[in-house]
C-alpha cells in the first residue's frame, strides 16, 4: 500500500491497516509519536481503531529531549 508519510510516497506492507500497525512498523510504539492522518490530529486511544488506506496522507512528529 502506497501511503505518503512526512511528505514521502513509501510502500508498506498491505497488511497494516491502522494507525498502532503502522506504528509498529516503524518501531515507533515506545516512543512519544503525535499522528495527523490527512490533516486530522489522532487522539493516542484512537490508535487501535483508526483505518488508514491507500494514498492517505499521514505526519508522524517524534518529541525529543534534550537540553
Amino acid at each position: 500500500m502506497k501511503l505518503i508519510i512526512n511528505g514521502e510516497t513509501v510502500d508498506v506492507p498491505d497488511k497494516i491497516s491502522v494507525v498502532e500497525e503502522l506504528l509498529h512498523h516503524y518501531e515507533l510504539m515506545d516512543r512519544v509519536v503525535m499522528v495527523e492522518l490527512n490533516k486530522e490530529v489522532i487522539d493516542h486511544a484512537d490508535h487501535k481503531t483508526q483505518a488508514i488506506g491507500e494514498n492517505d496522507s499521514i505526519q508522524l512528529v517524534q518529541f525529543v529531549g534534550g537540553g
